[in-house]
């Protein structure tokens, strides 16, 4: 294929090739000609034009198929374009010649189709330059065309387009010849030339005036002819065509042509009256008058009918949103009277009338809900409601007519039922949609929506009356705050009106529809309502046998308010059930005796009424099982059951009652059949077994013997058939924009589809989709659904012999019926039987013994060859299951056989579509196709078939298999792709373009084989390439079928050849063609486009976006994409797709795509992302201030010439996105959540303005979040402060995000102040309205989170801007406190619980930020004073902030803390496990109610956290004191007897004692917390967690808890295992942290207690002798702890734990082991060395808690772990600076030794001698092996040593051995050459020379000051060069220094003797001190200071060196002098600044 890739064809290579190989050949040529030519120079064309040009007409005469020859025109046109055009006329006049050639023959054909073709482009790309040959060619054409066949005029139609597209206003001469073809055209028998016809008039209509004007009239019967017998694809051509025509004509201005054709302007009624004649007339003509006298009883067909309702829209669209918002009264009024009485023909029968109704919906929901923004929504709205209102009148007028027998037969009541109907339903989808946007609408008492809708429930029709209900259910489902109220208001007016049949069924059909929105209404109605609703059923089924007028209605209503109530779900109907059953019970007869003599007694009408009550019973119970399922337990099944037996007798008798009483029993007994059969078709087979026999004749009659003669294959078979075989039957199954009423002409003639009125129960359940009105079907064809449905539950239960039975009476029923009876017999059977199948095989069953398979073949073979192509396919499906059933290979082998022989015989159509559909379903269910013998056999049939071109079904059936075979293949199919990508490559490339069915069958084939392929796709062999450019070819044949179904699927192969092969597909042009398709009419084509979309941006996000603009930019003529990429990028085209989209399905794809764009794009292209968020938002910020319109200036408007409405776009351009709907803006906001989250990851730039600033002026083009603050603060605030509750909620949540994102970065311009602090007033601003009291409880819940956050952030420091934000709090707080009684009753109790507790938690937030703030500065407060001179304004800013924060909640405090603990109360009895659900308080807790404890559940769970740690915070700061009134303060800082109460319980109540008011506290909180810990789940929120660890923390922060947690031991081990557990589940660091922290607490507890037990033990025997003492801490006098009981086992458990995790290598088990290397050592994370550091704390306080014996036992562990940290963290660092775990084990090595256990009698000998192992453990690291010497660092070993030296008793070190060794590692250590390590020792050593006992002090003087001092010496000679050898020098002089004072005082002389000349040789003259180098000047003033100190301490020696030597006095004087004239000068400077430095000590001091 490559070498097809040159300017000219090579003809060498195309010679060689094969037949169908040149025609791949050739159109690969021509597809890189077509990207060629355009980008070759004017120079190389010219050069090859000769040759091109005779190339390619030489190819007009190979008869190239479809796609080939539009290549070829295209190219000529682009040749002649771009190069001469002298030669053009001579290829124009070879077309004209082909064309008029007199051959006839079918192989000569495609030549003729090609040149038509070519002359098409040629005109339309060469237009006027060819203006003269026009009018031959077109006379040329349009003579060809009288014989031509359907495929010519096809071709010429679409040529004539073409040609008119290039001529343009050139082409006048012809156009009525045109015109004149394309109306003949237009009525074709083949459906593809009445498309091209209508495209070809469309292009007309742009020129040829006529057509809109005096011929318009003939133009619109026209179209209204094409509509009769057309399909989906010509209604949506000549719609178009219509649409725009009628637009044209009201538009058009008066143009010299109009007038010289004397031709008038027409009106909109005039239009309005040619379309509605159409709609309610249909093609027969304008015999306006005569029509109706004409009494022919045919009404309008229903083509013609959808057809013009198309046009409608296709009108209304064309003209605009504005236009509509103007003349929505005219266009309404028009609308609805197509359903009124003036016009009664339309509505003559329930069908017409239903089909009418759906058709006026549609026209309604496109235009007003599909063009309008929410302003003109809410305009429309009123509209409606003021025709409501007309309608009303005119109702009421009619009903108040005194005399009753004309009051029934007025027909102006029933003339206005249907206008009603579709008003009602348009307004309730209208506020459906608009949501709580709509809330001014219905606050709007002018319009009275409510009393509209409420006034029509009494309305005389049913219909009428189900519909209002149906509207006040969206009412409620849009705006939830009305669904109480209009509960209320509806069961009042029932009561009150109880006697009046209308209002009993209009209020209960109301309060139904709102009880079925309950479910839809996250904030749900109060729970008493149910009970109100269940009094009132009650009532009325009691009552319905008093009065026989309305006991019918009574009846039903009550039943009807049951079964609603189910739906509210078990929390609900739990209460009520016994009340129920009860019911249930008694509305059947109890024993079969009853039923006889019920039937003997009673007329027609008392069996309606009791039909209608079991009926309606029966409807209840189903309700409840469906909706109640967690209440069905065996106690209430069984008291379900008693009645079913009785039931299912009634329905044997049913026959026989309708008999005895006449037809009027038809319809109910029929519905009761329905409903028995609903009912047992969701109870579990078992529970009605013994009345299996009688349901089965029942269901077999049913199906055998229907009522109805209508086909019902529509809605029966579709759900039975595989989805992916419907697409063989075209687009009305498929899913369309216009399915609404394509629907009705699927289901025949005979029945238009369902309506509310056929089953009133469905109006409670739950619709299928989003807000259309639910659509039962008739009763008669119900029950049919309902017995197949039924029919597959029971037979798949029945013995297996039985089975057999009902086959062959089923079968035998098919046979004895003829005709289209037979058809529906068999179609029912069929339905019913592949139910059952279906069922077995979800359950494994088998089917049963041989005759059994073979009566169930027969059933389904039959089928197969069944006319109805439905059923057909639903045969192929049930093979399928059978096959799966029977699962026996042998069997499948037979049924493959089978229809191997027929295929191989059978010519009739039928059959072999059938039987090749069930070659491909075959083995479906079966795992796949394994036998490579029936593989080969099915293809070979395929082939065969799928080339039969007499006939394209047999074709598409055919592929359509082979495509389902591909699949099933898998990997075995690899032998027979090329041969079939040959095969559908092929007829691609030959099968016609009308063939729109093939196309989409060899489109699936193509997937399949891709798929098949799937990654070897990307393989480099020659054979992998070929089959790709294979793949590629197929998919551009199919891009340019003109079937856009097709073209989806080329989207979706191009999609998965993406995803196998990403470099072979070329992006740019498959982008391009996704854009062009964007805003296609199809569906499936929008969900293809982006659904490849969504893929494409996964991986190329940029890419995808880039290539979009610069194809906008380029700009091709056929490119003028509906939304304006060009400014908005591809992403804000998608963004108003979003906006302007109904399906469902594509706007979630949709929302995917923008996100995965976002994710990879947003950091890169903020401001376009920030600025589409933007503009999407800010256009409900222009809605909320513009809430109405002044009329005025729509009255002027209205003047202007209609004409303006087309060009007025002047204003859009500013604003990309009109009026988007809320859900749109919800998404943007969500978008900037996500956006901020993306940059979060991107770097911390964008949350650091000086940064950001810094960074952008480096590089423009570098853009940060933080500079576009103030964008998101309007955003947040737009969304905040709009109608829509939903943004809302969304704006408070990007407002939260950005306070806690932005609180702390800082204004570079105000230091001291941060950047939120400017935008208070907004922030406030957006909180306030949510605090109003109309506002919902979640937007109120909400905006408390934001408070606190916004408090709890520092922003703002000034107490009186705080107060703004804390104000709305304390308002809420109030609201809380009114408590329960004070709720409004407007949504369910469990909301009031979610806002109380999102307020106490907003406090909760509050406090602890203000206690931590105030902790916080207490803690840096002493440091402060320290450092603060200047800045002390800042500081006290700092403090008083915190505190004030304190001071505003301290004022709240009182009432927070009880509320607090109520809360905590609650949560902890809704945390009980179920078991003790008999325990909880009955009424509920304080803040929740019994009814509704589940909803309450989650809040607390939301909220518990952070209330329990504030809890324990007050708790702590009051010291466990409580202040109580009566009992003034009582102090309980030590733990107290508890004072029993002596008072009789029963008298009064007991009066608890502080102590046990704070026991009960304490174990409280304690228990949540334990509660929570142990099993916290695995999403609990670290900040729980933490919350939670934080609060136990506090809570033994104060002495009182500690006492209660250290006197109880097991307690205390309990809560150190919870910890543990804790530790070992979560990997947090900070987590761990907290738990150490509470152990460490713990620990210490445990100490205090210890301590306190002994003192008093001490106290009390004071008298007796210390040895009697008992031993007080663990491990008594054995020293044994016992695992589980013991608090320090529990301890060092965790300490272990905890050190193991971060230093694996301290685990003896590990470092035994061959694997473990102890090699380099690891450096600790920060984290991980602070865990260490905490673990050794605790590990080091452990021995206090232990007798002395205890201590003996635990110490070796105890030591083993911290030398081992010593040991594995001592490593050198660069700085010399501690880690910090090696200074934490030296603290717990120091605070161990340091132990009075060290000491105690009976464990001190044991602790030396472990000592002094540790000690040698210690000696030990210097000597390993392997070179780790130079890594490990010698100044914390020695630091180790000294802090043994210094505090263990002397016995641990005197040892001689261990001394000796001691001193020698410090001798080693003096001659270290760094000096930091000298410097260390000698810090070291300065503190063991100065150890009390001499023993220890003395060895180490003797052996170590010599050489300390020889050192010293040593400097006079090297003066030090750094800093750090001064410091060492300076060090060593201390030492001596101190040695000097220490000495005794024989040796002191001599030690001052050897020290005075160093000094002295430190000082510098007064030159050298000029010339002199820091460091020497440093040691030269150090020297002059100790000489000075040293001597008038040691005056006689210092005196007799002096003497001795006068060079050194003469020095030391000149150095006095010098030093004495510096401070002169100094003292002045100093007197200014005392005390310079200061610095903070860290605790590195250790010994």
């Amino acid at each position: 294929m490559e070498l097809a890739h040159s300017l000219l064809l090579n003809e060498e290579v195309y010679n060689q090739l094969g037949e169908f190989q040149k025609a791949e050949f050739i159109f690969e040529w021509l597809r890189f000609l077509e990207k060629l030519l355009p980008v070759t120079s004017r120079a190389d064309i010219r050069e090859n034009q000769k040759k091109l040009v005779e190339q390619l007409t030489s190819l007009l005469n190979n008869s190239p198929g479809p796609p080939t020859r539009r290549l070829v025109a295209k190219n000529l046109a682009v040749l002649y374009s771009t190069g001469d055009t002298f030669s053009v006329y001579q290829t124009i006049d070879k077309c004209n010649e082909l064309i008029r050639s007199k051959d006839d023959s079918p192989s000569y054909l495609p030549t003729k189709l090609a040149a038509v073709v070519c002359l098409g482009y040629l005109y339309k790309k060469l237009g006027r330059i060819l203006g003269n040959s026009f009018t031959d060619t077109v006379g040329n054409v349009l003579k060809a065309m009288k014989n031509a066949e359907s495929q010519g005029r096809y071709e010429i139609m679409l040529s004539l387009q073409n040609m008119l597209n290039g001529l343009g206003a050139a082409a006048i001469p012809c156009h009525r010849d045109i015109y004149k073809a394309a109306r003949s055209c237009l009525t074709d028998r083949s459906m593809a030339v009445r498309c091209a016809a209508a495209k070809c008039l469309l292009e007309l209509q742009n020129e040829a005036v006529f057509m809109w004007s005096t011929d318009l009239d003939s133009v619109v019967t026209l179209c209204f002819k094409s509509f009769e017998g057309s399909n989906y694809d010509v209604r949506l051509a000549v719609s178009k065509l219509l649409g725009t025509v009628l637009a044209r004509a009201l538009t058009s201005k008066q143009t010299t042509a109009s007038i010289r054709h004397n031709f008038r302007r027409i009106s909109l009624e005039e239009v309005m009256e040619l379309l509605g004649t159409g709609f309610l007339r249909g093609s027969c003509g304008f015999l306006r008058a005569s029509g109706d006298m004409l009494k022919g009883t045919s009404s309008v067909s229903r083509d013609v009918r959808v057809g013009v309702t198309q046009a409608y829209v296709v009108f209304v669209s064309t003209l605009g949103a504005q236009w509509l918002e103007r003349n929505f009264s005219a266009f309404l009024s028009h609308i609805l009277d197509l359903v009124s009485q003036s016009h009664p023909k339309a509505i003559q029968s329930q069908m017409d009338a239903i089909g009418c109704r759906r058709c006026v919906s549609f026209i309604l929901r496109a235009t007003v809900g599909g063009l309008l923004g929410e302003k003109a929504q809410i305009a429309a709205a009123k509209e409606i409601c003021q025709a409501i209102w007309k309608l009303k009148k005119v109702v009421d007028a009619a009903m108040s007519d005194s005399n009753l027998e004309t009051r029934i037969n007025t027909t102006d009541v029933t003339v206005s039922q249907h206008v009603l109907v579709c008003a009602l339903q348009e307004l309730g989808s209208l506020i459906h949609g608009l949501g709580t946007t709509a809330a001014p609408l219905l606050q709007d008492s002018s319009t009275g929506v409510l009393e509209a809708v409420i006034s029509v429930i009494l309305h005389p029709s049913i219909s009428v009356r189900l519909t209002a209900a149906w509207c006040l259910r969206c009412i409620a489902v849009a705006l939830p705050s009305y669904v109480s109220l209009l509960l209320d208001r509806c069961i009042e007016r029932l009561s009150a009106l109880k006697s009046s049949p209308e209002a009993v069924t209009g209020y209960s059909f109301a309060i139904a529809a709102l009880l079925g929105a309950v479910k839809h209404c996250p904030l749900g109605i109060p729970h008493g309502k149910g009970k109100v609703i269940m009094t009132v059923a009650e009532d009325l089924l009691c009552s319905a046998s008093q009065n026989s007028r309305i006991s019918l209605q009574r009846t039903q209503a009550g039943w009807l308010l049951i079964a609603a109530l189910m739906t509210l779900g078990p929390a609900v109907v739990q209460h009520h059930l016994p009340r129920m059953l009860l019911l249930w019970k008694c509305i059947f007869p109890s024993s079969p005796k009853d039923l006889e003599t019920e039937k003997t007694r009673g007329d027609s009408f008392t069996w309606q009424v009791t039909l209608e009550g079991r009926a309606g019973a029966l409807c209840a119970i189903k309700s409840f099982v469906s909706h109640c399922a967690g209440l069905l337990t065996d106690e209430v099944v069984q008291r379900l059951l008693p009645p079913l037996p009785s039931a299912v007798d009634l329905l044997t008798q049913l026959s026989s009652i309708s008999k005895s009483y006449g037809n009027s029993l038809k319809m109910p007994s029929t519905v009761y059949r329905h409903k028995l059969y609903e009912l047992l078709a969701v109870l579990p087979p078992k529970t009605y077994e013994g009345s299996f026999c009688a349901i089965l004749k029942e269901l077999v009659v049913d199906l055998t013997v229907p009522d109805s003669q209508i086909d019902a294959s529509t809605f029966l078979l579709p759900p039975l058939c595989h989805e992916n075989d419907l697409l063989l039957l075209g687009p009305l199954l498929q899913e369309t924009d216009h399915r609404f009423i394509e629907e009705q002409l699927l289901l025949g003639n005979s029945i238009a589809g369902g309506s509310l009125e056929y089953d009133p129960y469905s109006i409670y359940e739950k619709v299928a989709k989003g807000d259309s009105v639910p659509k039962p079907l008739p009763p008669v064809l119900s029950v049919i659904s309902a017995a197949t449905h039924l029919f597959g539950v029971m037979f798949s239960h029945v013995a297996e012999s039985h089975r057999l039975q009902v086959l062959e009476q089923l079968l035998n029923s098919i046979k004895q019926t003829k005709g289209s009876r037979q058809q529906i017999v068999q179609l029912n059977v069929v339905s019913a039987f592949s139910t059952s199948l279906k069922h077995l095989a979800n359950c494994k069953g088998s089917l049963g013994p041989e005759e059994v398979r073979r009566s169930a073949l027969t059933l389904v073979m039959g089928a197969l060859e069944s006319n109805n192509p439905l059923l057909r396919c639903a045969a192929a499906e049930c093979l399928a299951r059978l096959a799966q059933v029977v699962s026996d290979s042998a069997f499948t082998a037979r049924l493959a056989q089978v229809s191997f022989e027929k295929l191989k015989s059978a010519r009739d159509v039928v059959s072999r579509t059938g039987h090749s559909l069930a070659l491909g379903c075959l083995y479906r269910y079966l795992g796949g196709i394994g036998s490579t013998q029936h593989l080969n056999a099915c293809v070979g049939i395929l082939y065969t078939l799928s080339q039969d071109n007499t006939s394209p079904d047999v074709q598409a059936w055919a592929l359509h298999s082979l495509s389902l075979i591909v699949d099933l293949a898998g990997p075995l199919y690899h032998v027979h792709v090329e041969p079939t990508l040959s095969l559908v490559l092929m007829l691609l490339l030959t099968v016609p373009p009308a063939y729109a069915e093939v196309h989409q069958s060899l489109g699936r084939c193509l997937n399949a084989l891709i798929t098949t392929l799937g990654p070897e796709l990307q393989g480099s062999s020659t054979t992998v390439s070929a089959l790709r450019t294979s793949c590629l070819l197929g998919c551009a044949v199919m891009q340019d079928n003109p079937d856009c179904l097709v073209q989806a699927q080329a989207i979706s192969c191009l999609q998965q050849l993406h995803m196998f092969a990403p470099r072979h597909v070329n992006l740019s042009s498959l982008v391009s063609c996704l854009c062009v398709n964007l805003c296609s009419s199809y569906l499936l084509l929008r969900r293809a486009v982006v659904a490849c979309l969504r893929q494409l941006v996964q991986r190329e996000a940029a890419e995808v976006s880039e290539y979009a603009i610069a194809l906008v930019k380029e700009s091709r003529e056929d490119f003028t994409p509906d939304v304006n990429i060009r400014e908005i990028g591809l992403e804000g085209a998608l963004l108003g797709l979003l906006d302007k989209e109904l399906d469902q399905r594509l706007c979630q794809d949709i929302k995917e795509t923008l996100t995965h764009m976002l994710t990879s794009m947003a950091v890169e292209k903020l401001s376009f992302w920030l600025k589409l968020c933007k503009d999407v938002l800010a256009a409900s910020a222009d809605f909320n201030t513009v809430a109405s319109v002044d009329t005025t200036q729509e009255e002027e408007t209205a003047k202007v010439d209609d004409a303006s409405v087309l060009t007025s776009d002047s204003d859009e351009r500013f604003h990309p996105f009109s009026n988007p709907r809320w859900s749109t803006r919800v998404f943007a906001a969500e978008c900037v959540c996500k956006i901020i989250s993306q940059c979060e990851n991107a770097g911390s730039a964008h949350f650091d303005i000086s940064l950001a600033q810094e960074r952008k002026q480096r590089d423009s083009r570098d853009d940060f979040l933080v500079l576009h603050l103030a964008d998101l603060i309007r955003m947040a605030f737009m969304a905040a402060t709009d109608h829509s509750d939903q943004l809302r909620l969304s704006g408070l949540q990007t407002l939260l995000i950005v306070v806690r994102k932005f609180a702390a970065v800082p204004e570079p311009e105000f230091p001291g102040h941060v950047i939120l602090e400017q935008y208070q007033a907004n922030v406030g601003a957006a909180l306030r309205p949510a605090f109003a009291p109309e506002t919902p409880p979640d937007v109120t819940a909400k905006a408390c989170q934001v408070c606190s956050a916004w408090i709890a952030s520092g922003v703002v420091s000034d107490l009186n801007d705080l107060r703004r934000v804390h104000q709305l709090l304390v308002s809420s707080l109030v609201k809380v406190q009114a408590g329960k009684e004070a709720q409004s009753q407007q949504y369910n109790e469990s909301t009031s619980t979610m806002e109380i507790l999102a307020v106490l938690k907003a406090w909760a937030e509050v406090y602890i930020v203000a206690v931590e703030k105030q902790k916080s500065q207490s803690d840096t407060q002493n440091h402060c004073l320290k450092i603060v001179n200047s800045a002390e304004e800042t500081y006290r800013d700092v403090t008083s902030s915190a505190s004030g924060l304190l001071d505003l909640v301290q004022t709240d405090l009182g009432t927070l803390n009880k509320l607090w603990l109520a809360a905590l109360q609650d949560f902890a009895l809704l945390t009980l496990p179920s078991e003790y659900a008999l325990q909880l308080p009955a009424e509920g807790g304080t803040f929740y109610t019994a009814e509704t404890i589940e909803n309450a559940r989650p809040h607390y769970y939301n909220s518990w956290a952070l209330i329990l740690y504030a809890t324990a915070l007050w708790l702590t700061s009051t010291g466990f004191i409580v202040v109580d009134p009566d009992e003034g303060v009582t102090n309980l800082s030590r733990p107290v007897t508890p004072t029993t109460m002596c008072q009789d319980s029963s008298t009064r109540p007991l009066v608890k004692s502080p102590e046990d008011v704070n026991t009960d506290r304490f174990h409280l909180i304690l228990g949540i917390s334990v509660e929570f810990l142990c099993s916290p789940r695995s999403d609990a929120a670290m900040e729980n967690i933490i919350a939670c660890l934080r609060a136990l923390q506090a809570l033994f922060d104060v002495p009182w808890p500690r006492s209660k947690i250290g006197g109880d031991q097991e307690l205390g081990v309990e809560l150190l295992n919870v910890l543990h557990r804790l530790i070992l589940t979560r990997e947090s660091p900070d987590i761990q942290l907290a738990a150490l922290e509470v152990v460490r607490l713990i620990l210490f507890a445990a100490q205090e207690h210890v301590r306190e037990k002994r003192r008093s033990a001490e106290v009390d025997d004071g008298a007796a002798e210390k040895e009697t003492l008992p031993e007080f801490g663990e491990g008594k006098d054995t020293g044994g702890l016992v695992p589980g009981k013991s608090l320090v086992f529990a301890t060092l458990e965790l300490c272990v734990c905890i050190l193991v995790r971060q230093l694996p290598q301290l685990n003896p088990k590990l470092t035994c082991s061959p694997v473990f290397q102890s090699g380099k050592h690891l450096l600790l994370s920060e984290d991980g060395s602070r865990l260490v550091a905490a673990a050794l704390v605790i590990l080091s306080d452990v021995p206090a808690i232990c007798s002395p014996e205890g201590s003996v036992s635990v110490l070796p562990t105890i030591l083993y772990l911290i030398i081992g940290v010593l040991k594995e963290t001592a490593v050198k660092v660069q700085d010399g600076q501690l880690p910090l775990t090696v200074a934490a084990s030296l603290q717990a090595l120091k605070g161990l030794l340091s132990s009075p256990m060290a000491r105690a009698e009976k464990s001190r000998t044991a602790w030396t001698d472990l000592l002094r192992s540790a000690l040698v453990t210690v000696l030990d690291c210097w000597d390993q092996v392997d070179g780790l010497l130079q890594e490990l660092d010698e100044v914390s070993l020695l630091t180790a040593i000294t802090v043994f030296v210094m505090s263990t008793s002397p016995e641990v070190t005197t040892l001689e051995c261990l001394q000796k060794r001691c001193i020698e590692k410090f001798k080693v250590t003096l001659d270290s050459k760094d000096p930091l390590v000298q410097r260390k020792c000698y810090q070291l050593l300065h503190s063991i020379f100065q150890h009390p006992n001499k023993t220890v002090s003395y060895p180490y003087i003797h052996s170590l000051a010599p050489s300390i001092v020889g050192k010293l010496q040593e400097t006079e000679k090297a003066k030090p060069e750094n800093a750090a050898e001064l410091k060492v020098i300076q060090e060593g002089i201390k030492v001596v220094t101190a040695l000097t004072a220490t000495a005794e005082e024989e040796h002191r002389a001599h030690l001052v003797a050897c020290l005075l000349p160093i000094l002295i040789s430190f000082l510098l003259d007064e030159n050298a001190l000029v010339s002199a180098t820091n460091s020497e000047k440093n040691l030269h003033e150090f020297a002059l200071q100790n000489l000075m100190q040293i001597g008038p301490q040691y005056s006689s020696v210092f005196k007799k060196l002096m003497a001795s030597s006068p060079t050194m006095k003469a020095r030391l004087e000149s150095a006095v002098k010098g030093n004495q004239e510096s401070i002169k000068v100094k003292t002045a400077k100093h007197a200014k600044n005392p005390g310079k430095s200061s610095s903070i000590q860290l605790k590195t001091n250790f010994l």
